[in-house]
């Protein structure tokens, strides 16, 4: 296989000299080209370490939006990648492995969504940001786990809703608003599977522990929780909370930034249910290394391209997010 066949399929690893200082030579490309690179809270410690910014989708798609950089790197997964070239369309996005998918975009093709928004004409489309580019331009507006409470509460009360792809955030959603929503059937394959047996067992173990648990985790182990809220409000929360130990159900990646803004505090990941390891980590988020995002900056490539015309629509439902939040202080 030619280097070139090999930097493409992703496999970029191992194409780097052992000696060199990666994060020096990250850091000189980003100065040299311009670049910016955006690492979201579930990327691995070694990302989050050298990125620009590091957040949640809401905070990521908002510094996409006012960065001056002429390269964006979205460390992340490829529908943060969109929406970040949905925003910035003169801009290059960037992301380091273009196989880092997301399994709740996967979950609502859109085509089937498309068919399933027509069979309910009367309905506004909330869909959640972890969705393609092509449910985003069948979509009204766009939320995150940080602004969907408050989205869906600045309809009328009797306007009926379509929401997806998150059947669990959905179904949160609703038990907080009095809504009866129309849920799509999707979900994460991380968030499912926390379960309320393992979580119990943490907690006899650290019975003074505050549970903090993601939106997208099903219903029962929401009921568990101390806090709902999204990675940054599940970050705030523990910031200003006067607890010591925290049982955390969401992807472990936020515990690098749990860790680092609260060091005498202890955070215990909420283990999967059908495992033995300690934690639960998005396949998709782990795929972007160090190396790959080297050769991402060194080489530009692999780019994210957004088709035009689903852009045009797309940029809609973002920008009305982004509008609300910001009318909203979010």
């Amino acid at each position: 296989m030619k280097k070139e066949e090999w930097l493409k399929k992703g496999y970029a690893d191992e194409a780097i000299d052992k000696g060199m200082d990666l994060k020096a030579e990250i850091r000189r490309l980003c100065k040299e080209k311009n670049a910016v690179i955006l690492g979201h809270f579930y990327q691995a410690d070694e990302i989050q370490e050298i990125a620009d910014f590091i957040g949640d989708s809401l905070a990521l798609a908002q510094w996409a939006a006012k960065t001056d950089a002429d390269i964006i790197v979205m460390c992340g997964v490829h529908f943060m990648g969109e929406t970040a070239k949905i925003l910035c369309p003169d801009k290059k996005v960037l992301i380091p492995d273009l196989n880092a998918g997301c399994s709740l975009a996967d979950s609502c093709p859109a085509d089937e969504f498309a068919r399933f928004v027509n069979q309910h004409p009367e309905h506004v489309v909330i869909s959640y940001v972890n969705t393609s580019a092509a449910v985003k331009a069948l979509t009204d507006v766009v939320v995150t786990s940080t602004n969907a409470k408050q989205i869906v509460e600045s309809f009328p009360q009797d306007q009926p809703i379509i929401f997806g792809p998150d059947k669990n955030l959905g179904n949160y959603i609703n038990s907080v608003t009095g809504r009866d929503m129309l849920l799509w059937d999707g979900a994460c394959h991380v968030h499912e599977k926390f379960s309320v047996e393992k979580i119990l067992e943490l907690k006899k173990q650290y019975p003074d522990a505050a549970i903090l648990v993601h939106p997208e985790c099903k219903g029962p182990v929401a009921k568990l929780a101390d806090k709902v809220a999204s990675t940054a409000g599940l970050l705030k929360y523990a910031v200003e909370s006067d607890k010591k130990n925290f049982i955390v159900a969401t992807e472990s990646g936020i515990l690098y930034e749990m860790r680092k803004k609260c060091p005498d505090k202890n955070f215990i990941p909420a283990p999967p249910e059908d495992s033995t390891c300690a934690c639960n980590e998005c396949n998709f988020m782990r795929l972007n290394t160090l190396s790959k995002l080297y050769n991402t900056l060194k080489y530009e490539w692999p780019e994210v391209k957004v088709d035009g015309k689903i852009a045009e629509k797309a940029i809609k439902p973002i920008q009305k997010m982004l509008d609300i939040s910001a009318r909203l202080g979010l």
